[in-house]
């Protein structure tokens, strides 16, 4: 299989995965509304007499979850969106000096040349100097704040050709739109939890209220986990994906294989 079949094949099941995830969020609000329809009929069954649905109850619990889910992305999206230079430097990270560096001279070559060969805005190039582990990472809502980021063990321990397999696929995340796609992702993952919590904070009220919060609690979770997994599997693809970028824009498997 070439890099275009493998590239194919990675945004085809990443175009599966997310609409699986869509499907995960209107399954736990429908998940939500049954496990509350049952601690509902569940309490009925307990009290001298017999009480019909609140009104409205179907609209209340739609509204509610979605508001927790939606909520939650929102905020933690909103949260995540400072920036991946501020990310970068929060890890230790600073700008590249190339006119001190021989191996940082290097690194931006590389990436100006990767730029050129993949049609896309350069993005800002950073250094984390104390961190010996061959490693790098690219952050950044947009082109503007934009960031590749290189260890300094990966600057001094590997080849050229190495490194330059291993910027080529942190710069595909950037080109691909990945680093936005996780960070909504993660976004979408927290509104799923906050479900869970809700239902934790109604447990532990007292009278029947344990009731309804555990069945919250319960949908939550199975919501929580499922969003969890599909974040893992999309991941794994775009990671797929940016492998077969990087083959494709450095003309070699050796390079990244190297890192590999």
């Amino acid at each position: 299989m070439k890099f275009w079949d493998h590239q194919h094949s990675a945004r085809s099941e990443t175009r599966r995965l997310l609409l699986a995830f869509a499907l995960a969020v209107a399954v736990l609000v429908v998940a939500v509304h049954l496990a509350l329809v049952v601690a509902w009929l569940l309490m009925v069954a307990v009290l001298p007499v017999r009480l019909p649905f609140p009104a409205g109850f179907l609209a209340v619990n739609v509204g509610v979850s979605l508001m927790l889910v939606l909520g939650g992305w929102w905020v933690e999206t909103s949260n995540l969106r400072a920036g991946g230079v501020k990310l970068a430097q929060r890890v230790g990270a600073r700008e590249a000096r190339p006119s001190v560096s021989h191996a940082e001279q290097r690194l931006c070559n590389i990436v100006h040349e990767l730029c050129i060969a993949a049609h896309m805005p350069q993005p800002q190039i950073m250094v984390l100097p104390r961190t010996g582990a061959i490693n790098a990472f690219a952050a950044g809502w947009d082109a503007s704040d934009a960031v590749v980021a290189v260890t300094q063990g990966a600057l001094d321990h590997l080849t050229r050709e190495e490194l330059q397999g291993m910027v080529a696929h942190e710069l595909s995340h950037l080109h691909e739109g990945d680093t936005r796609l996780k960070m909504r992702l993660a976004g979408m993952v927290y509104g799923l939890e906050l479900v869970y919590n809700f239902g934790d904070e109604v447990r532990e009220r007292r009278g029947l209220a344990w009731l309804f919060g555990s069945a919250i609690m319960l949908a939550g979770f199975a919501g929580w986990l499922a969003g969890r997994m599909l974040k893992a599997a999309v991941s794994r693809q775009r990671e797929y994906l940016a492998d077969a970028r990087a083959v494709q824009w450095t003309r070699s498997r050796d390079g990244l294989g190297g890192v590999l």
